[in-house]
């Protein structure tokens, strides 16, 4: 390993997230350290790609078992590696399961974020060293307050997932105030890419509709159609969560990319976009996927972020419904010729 090699942990290495941070990161030259959670089924399919196994030589992805409910894999595994940066992308994080597993999601989503937290602190005093710490924080910790959403708007979470987060937020700030540990949180609203998780709703959609159209399926069922969500790609907004801790000075950031838009309007366009024509013809409302409490409508002021960070979103919301479809049709497809 080279002296002055920038080493960095990435707890949720194997989500959507940390696979597209851990590609960025690898390719600027880190050796990258990844937070697993052991299963009985493998897990790691995101990032398959980039893992060499153990036995390679000049490998620069390293993948460790542990779990953000345990403080003392978490502090052992930040004594042993000593990374230069950690980002904690880990949580339980979807919004509709948070309420039926409230105690489990704060305590990963909420208080994994101290644990980690902690573990800097001890190491930074016993060891004189400084480490950076980037905190996945959410446009769902805004809930009910009214877009737009900056840095300076009141928090009003409407599910213990964005309770979670909110707890999170602030412990973040307040081991950055109180312990001078660069420290900071990406406020990101919705970012999607062809590997987001299937049970949340655009991937939901897109691959609903690759099936319908492969003749599988004739029906996609959802819940509230007319939520509005600020929608971007989830490749962009982890170079900018890298851009973050590379500032001179910590601090808080929204990410977005200032348009709103409803689940209609995606599916309008993923359709369109199959050659399938009007959504309704293939799409119901089911009640068991209504919120107990609903977010309406979020849509990012990213203004702080232009100007501090010199950042724009890239890739528009119609653009983003196209990959996803595209990907998951050619994705059956390919699943299908394998057979």
């Amino acid at each position: 390993m080279a002296k002055n090699k920038r080493i960095a942990i990435i707890s949720g290495i194997t989500g959507q997230d940390g696979s597209y941070l851990a590609e960025i990161l690898i390719n600027k030259g880190y050796d990258v350290h990844g937070i697993v959670r052991r299963s009985s089924s493998f897990n790691t399919s995101r990032i398959d790609h980039l893992y060499q196994g153990p036995h390679k030589k000049n490998k620069n992805l390293f993948l460790h078992y542990g779990d953000l409910a345990d403080a003392e894999v978490i502090r052992r595994l930040v004594y042993k590696i000593r990374p230069s940066e950690i980002y904690n992308l880990g949580a339980q994080s979807h919004v509709r399961i948070s309420f039926d597993v409230p105690e489990y999601t704060a305590n990963i989503t909420g208080l994994g974020n101290l644990r980690i937290l902690e573990a800097i602190k001890d190491y930074q005093h016993d060891t004189g060293k400084k480490i950076k710490f980037y905190q996945a924080s959410s446009s769902e910790m805004f809930g009910a307050t009214p877009p737009p959403q900056n840095e300076s708007t009141a928090f009003h979470p409407q599910s213990p997932y964005g309770c979670a987060k909110v707890f999170a937020y602030h412990m973040t700030k307040l081991y950055r105030e109180a312990y001078g540990i660069f420290a900071v949180n990406g406020i990101l609203f919705n970012h999607e890419s062809p590997r987001r998780g299937e049970n949340f709703v655009t991937r939901k959609i897109t691959r609903g509709i690759a099936r319908i159209k492969a003749g599988l399926e004739n029906k996609i069922y959802l819940g509230n159609l007319d939520a509005k969500r600020d929608w971007g790609y989830a490749p962009e907004y982890m170079e900018v969560a890298w851009l973050m801790m590379q500032q001179p000075k910590p601090d808080d950031f929204v990410i977005g990319t200032g348009e709103s838009h409803s689940i209609k309007d995606f599916l309008k366009i993923a359709f369109k976009e199959a050659g399938l024509g009007n959504y309704r013809k293939y799409v119901e409302v089911d009640p068991q996927y209504y919120r107990p409490a609903e977010v309406h409508g979020l849509r990012a002021d990213i203004g702080k972020a232009k100007k501090l960070l010199g950042w724009e979103p890239k890739t528009k919301f119609a653009g983003l419904v196209k990959i996803m479809v595209n990907h998951d049709i050619q994705n059956l497809k390919n699943d299908k010729s394998e057979k």
